[in-house]
């Protein structure tokens, strides 16, 4: 597993509870509001069979572990207290800070859909508000400074790059509960939660092998960290499992929100003669703006697309950050808050499906559910052995699964992909 710090890598410590996610490029300037976001993407087009029922609304938090029952390496601590970041009186105030704008059409409008999901619940319990297109590096302390001057007692991080900021002001308030998305530093006051989109990930992959008329398939990247290595070897093996022949072209496109770059990479890929693509890690729908004008089948990525591309959908990890938040929000409420790690799944509902696009056949379907099923009851049990590399060596042998560390921190391409992970 790595760290990114203004486009470099640096290593960092693998444990069996840390979740490396996605983040976005933003701007300069920041706003905030508790009005829903409007769509951005492209025009409403055809209904579509939802794949997976809508998740529960408040998870049990099965997969949540509080500090002090991890072992040290995996970022326990010695303590797990409970932190009271309930106010004295009047309404829960509660700040989201993004790094993108909430209408990019993935990443961050996802969350805001959550910030949205989590005061419909509360209603005057709670009084939510966000800070978008927060550039990485410095300028996070001051925002987080800010909100915090304004009232807030909960905030929420949603990209990596925020993390040293966000632990340097939780280490000054220690009165404030920090929930942070995607990253792995433990406090007292900081909770971790991400969750296996490489599941779902696979299952976009295998409706994807069975759309290819060829076999030959693209897949755009952001950053060559575990979590996008993970998403395009899932998806990667998705796809062998609905045609064994498929080959995949990765494209590194080392930013995580460039619209016009990601366009320009998916014609790319397209005139090179791939016929399906995916994504892994690109915040906006550009790349399904490609697959449209080319009339090419596009599985998406963070939340379902699909009465905006029913032309050429196919189905799309989706994230439902609600199904951690409110209950995460409910346990303030109750004075019972402790810092821990949580990594969702689908069995949660933290992790599913979009709907099915017209592309899907009804086999591919009941393919695509079965295994769902599957994945359900044992998350990460698509890397299974045996799995062979790009460069031909052995990754996982035969019947080994990969543990969570080694998933946290993969460093290889499965065969099939037509790529390298690039230099740190």
């Amino acid at each position: 597993m790595k760290r990114m710090t203004k486009g470099k890598f640096v290593p960092v410590l693998l444990t069996a509870a840390l979740g490396i996610g996605l983040v976005a490029c933003g701007g300069d300037d920041s706003s905030t509001s508790t009005e829903a976001p409007a769509s951005t993407e492209a025009p409403a087009s055809t209904d579509a069979p939802m794949a997976t029922d809508a998740p529960v609304e408040g998870a049990t938090l099965a997969n949540f572990t509080a500090w002090a029952d991890l072992p040290a390496e995996a970022g326990g601590l010695d303590a797990s207290p409970v932190v009271d970041c309930a106010p004295a009186e009047g309404p829960l105030k509660a700040a989201w800070v993004y790094v993108g704008p909430t209408q990019d059409g993935g990443w961050t409008q996802a969350h805001d859909e959550a910030r949205l999901a989590v005061q419909e619940h509360f209603g005057d319990a709670i009084e939510t508000t966000f800070k978008e297109n927060v550039p990485e590096g410095p300028q996070v302390v001051q925002t987080v400074e800010d909100l915090i001057a304004d009232g807030n007692t909960v905030i929420f991080g949603t990209s990596f790059g925020f993390q040293d900021q966000i632990m340097e002001v939780a280490a000054a308030h220690p009165e404030v509960c920090f929930e942070f998305a995607t990253g792995y530093k433990s406090a007292p006051n900081v909770s971790q939660f991400y969750g296996a989109a490489e599941d779902t990930d696979f299952l976009a992959g295998m409706a994807a092998g069975a759309a290819s008329k060829t076999g030959k398939l693209g897949y755009l990247a952001s950053f060559p960290i575990p979590e996008v290595v993970r998403g395009a070897n899932a998806w990667t093996l998705g796809a062998q499992v609905s045609n064994p022949d498929a080959t995949v072209k990765v494209v590194w496109l080392n930013t995580w929100f460039d619209p016009a770059a990601e366009r320009k990479a998916a014609e790319a890929l397209i005139a090179e003669g791939i016929d399906a693509i995916g994504q892994k890690g690109i915040d906006s729908p550009s790349t399904g703006d490609a697959a449209l004008a080319a009339g090419i089948p596009w599985s998406g990525y963070n939340r379902d697309q699909s009465e905006n591309y029913g032309a050429v959908w196919l189905t799309a990890t989706s994230y439902h950050w609600d199904v951690y938040e409110i209950p995460r929000i409910q346990q303030i409420l109750d004075h019972a808050w402790v810092a821990g790690d949580y990594y969702g799944n689908i069995a949660d509902g933290f992790v599913n499906l979009g709907k099915f696009g017209a592309l899907v056949s009804a086999d591919t379907q009941a393919a695509i559910e079965a295994k769902l099923a599957e994945l359900s009851a044992a998350p990460g049990s698509e890397f299974t052995g045996p799995i062979m590399d790009n460069t031909g060596k052995e990754a996982l042998a035969a019947g080994v699964v990969h543990t969570h560390g080694e998933l946290m921190g993969m460093q290889y391409l499965v065969a099939g992909i037509d790529g390298e992970i690039p230099a740190s």
